[in-house]
């Protein structure tokens, strides 16, 4: 089967079986969702074990996807997010127990000056979207979103529940990290891992190296519609316009818009794997760690229809079993990507593809790569 598409990268031979499963989604995805580019990366230990790409960076199918193409991964971004939080904690410069509010006062509005850190990053806080119309331009003037988001009422008690906040999250996720080092999230990534190829706001000179994506051909499944899941996905300003333009690139969209490769992702989820360390560099500690990953709210999502083991910022595996049968975190993307990390194991993989399928969480493409991996340890 490995035949019938030209597989470019390394693959571990005892992973012979994750190979020909990266092959079949070329030729005999789950649920017809045949690739047009993907790449999978796993590490163990901090060390490269598979590293597999292949497919057409265009639609026209005239440009390879190479080891150096980028690819949108919209909501796995967040998993990123997650970390570079945790290093503003490991800092000292952020606490996750301390409120949002002490660090922007204007967020205590209509009821919201109890909301931690930690409530925030595991979508507690009842801001899923905006809860009147709004112009989708709005989401480029990110101090517009802040000033708009603190001002709101939640749409829920905040800390009763959690409700997936697909956008809206790295605004506030955003404001709050500005506040309290002095750099964006994008900057921070740029500056602290540049050896990463991650970025949150893409420069215009690396354009050329970015994937083209095809849309899914169906609406995720939401399950019944509510005012909740309507501001978060449905409403005409509950997402920002012109995806793939120069300008959605640029703008920094922590929770949307990251641009990378697979390889970068798995490093980066490899601090979590690996005991906060990158490589040989520490980069969290036991205790921040500890914080980042441990359960924040358990239960049934108010957006999305699953029920939730959110950490801070990160899914928990308990329950959701999308990313493979073990203790494992990470998040998938709108389309199918996915990173994840293996504390366990000392594991970290991900995957980026260019078709998009309507999951949100669990990807079939992906589950099938995770399944032929645990399958092979």
């Amino acid at each position: 089967m490995t035949d019938a598409i030209d597989i470019h990268g390394t693959c571990a031979p005892r992973f012979a079986a994750v190979r020909d499963a990266f092959a079949a989604n070329f030729t005999d995805a789950p649920e017809g969702l045949n690739e047009q580019a993907a790449r999978f990366s796993v590490l163990m230990e901090g060390e490269t074990v598979i590293d597999l790409w292949a497919g057409h960076a265009d639609t026209a199918r005239t440009i390879p996807f190479t080891d150096t193409t980028l690819t949108p991964v919209f909501s796995t971004g967040k998993a990123v997010m997650a970390v570079l939080m945790a290093t503003a904690v490991q800092a000292g410069d952020l606490d996750y127990d301390q409120t949002v509010a002490s660090l922007w006062p204007a967020f205590a509005a209509q009821g919201k000056q109890d909301v931690t850190v930690a409530q925030m990053l595991s979508h507690q806080s009842g801001l899923p979207g905006f809860s009147q119309a709004v112009d989708p331009a709005i989401w480029f003037d990110a101090a517009a979103v802040a000033e708009t988001l603190a001002a709101q009422a939640p749409m829920w008690a905040p800390g009763a529940a959690s409700g997936y906040h697909p956008i809206t999250v790295g605004y506030l996720a955003n404001e709050v990290f500005r506040r309290a080092t002095g750099r964006t999230l994008g900057q921070a990534l740029r500056q602290d891992f540049p050896d990463l190829d991650l970025w949150i706001g893409l420069p215009e000179a690396e354009h050329g190296r970015v994937a083209q994506m095809r849309k899914p051909t169906a609406a995720p499944d939401l399950g019944p519609i509510d005012a909740i899941k309507q501001a978060a996905f449905l409403d005409r300003g509950s997402a920002p316009g012109g995806r793939g333009s120069a300008e959605w690139r640029k703008m920094e969209i922590p929770s949307a818009n990251l641009h990378g490769t697979a390889l970068g992702l798995a490093r980066m989820l490899g601090v979590v794997a690996n005991d906060g360390h990158l490589g040989d560099r520490p980069v969290l500690s036991a205790d921040t760690l500890g914080q980042l990953t441990r359960e924040r709210i358990h239960g049934p999502d108010k957006v999305l229809p699953f029920v939730i083991s959110w950490a801070a910022g990160l899914m928990r595996n308990d329950g959701l079993d999308v990313f493979g049968p073990g203790a494992a975190l990470g998040h998938y993307g709108w389309g199918g990507s996915m990173a994840m990390a293996d504390p366990s194991r000392r594991l970290s993989a991900a995957y980026v593809m260019t078709r998009q399928s309507p999951h949100l969480i669990g990807d079939p493409r992906a589950v099938r790569l995770l399944e032929a991996l645990y399958g092979a340890l």
